[in-house]
């Protein structure tokens, strides 16, 4: 399994949002520039993330966007999914149930449910919050006289 520029990019802007999420709306260009990330490439991810309520936008003059919720509400799992469509090992997994003629012999079908669910269980353990609290606590300890 590879994350695409596109799932990569979708936290990415999320974090910013959510790093400034006391700042009100965020203009997409203001995003751009702090992630140095192409404004018409995350044009193209607000739309996904719009259609699941995960943002709330603002037009005009103050426009842009902010997190609809708090950060901890937000899980990675559930992000990546949306934007990558799947996060499953192999292909035969993204149908539930399996559509594959061969699942009933398939002697490496546990293998990849196995890891499937270790993968899942992993991202939708962790939340943008966590992924901003991991950061602050390696700048606190990463200090020097």
């Amino acid at each position: 399994m590879k994350i695409s520029t596109k799932g990569r990019y979708a936290l990415r802007l999320l974090l910013d949002l959510a790093e400034h999420k006391n700042d009100g709306y965020i203009a997409l260009k203001d995003i751009a520039n702090r992630q140095n990330v192409s404004k018409k490439y995350l044009e193209q991810i607000i739309p996904i993330l719009n259609r699941s309520d995960i943002l709330s936008a603002n037009r005009g003059y103050q426009g842009g966007y902010k997190l609809a919720k708090e950060p901890d509400q937000y899980k990675i799992g559930d992000i990546l999914k949306l934007t990558e469509g799947s996060i499953a090992p192999v292909s035969c997994l993204d149908h539930d149930p399996i559509e594959c003629e061969r699942a009933a012999d398939c002697i490496t079908l546990p293998l990849w449910k196995g890891l499937y669910k270790v993968i899942d269980d992993y991202l939708s353990s962790i939340t943008l919050q966590d992924l901003l609290d991991n950061q602050r606590e390696l700048y606190i300890n990463n200090y020097v006289i």
